[in-house]
């Protein structure tokens, strides 16, 4: 290949590079779920760009065995870099109870960006949260 198609393949390179925000975004992160006690969670990071003022996940429960009773604006965390979980600042989405459940979690962007994201879930009566994690950095 000559020097001058390399620097051409270079430069596209970098111009695409420099578009692309730090930080992930939904395309970027895959959806998971976790199962266990009867109900499926499944939750998949909508907005967790470097530059969003909020970061925002999709979760989804379903059962056929019991009542979904989840208040996730006191059960769900975001932790940081350091350890220390932080409370969502919402939920949007369908009221506890049911047997199917779906809405999406607000958090208040992490400064500075973890490079691991973990989210957990506190379900009643489960003795451990329900963990998911994605590799940011």
């Amino acid at each position: 290949m000559s020097r001058h198609r390399m620097k051409i393949i270079g430069a596209a390179f970098a111009a695409f590079l420099a578009a692309v925000p730090l930080g992930a975004t939904a395309m970027d992160l895959a959806p998971q779920s976790n199962q266990g006690f009867g109900v499926t969670v499944r939750v998949t990071p909508a907005d967790v760009a470097a530059d969003a003022k909020a970061w925002v996940f999709e979760v989804v429960l379903d059962t056929h065995s019991q009542d979904l009773s989840d208040d996730f604006t006191r059960s769900a965390a975001l932790i940081d870099a350091n350890g220390k979980p932080h409370a969502p600042v919402a939920w949007e989405g369908a009221a506890p109870g049911g047997h199917h459940r779906k809405g999406v979690l607000r958090f208040d962007a992490l400064k500075p960006i973890p490079p691991v994201l973990e989210l957990r879930l506190q379900r009643p009566g489960e003795a451990a949260p329900r963990v998911f994690r994605w590799v940011l950095k």
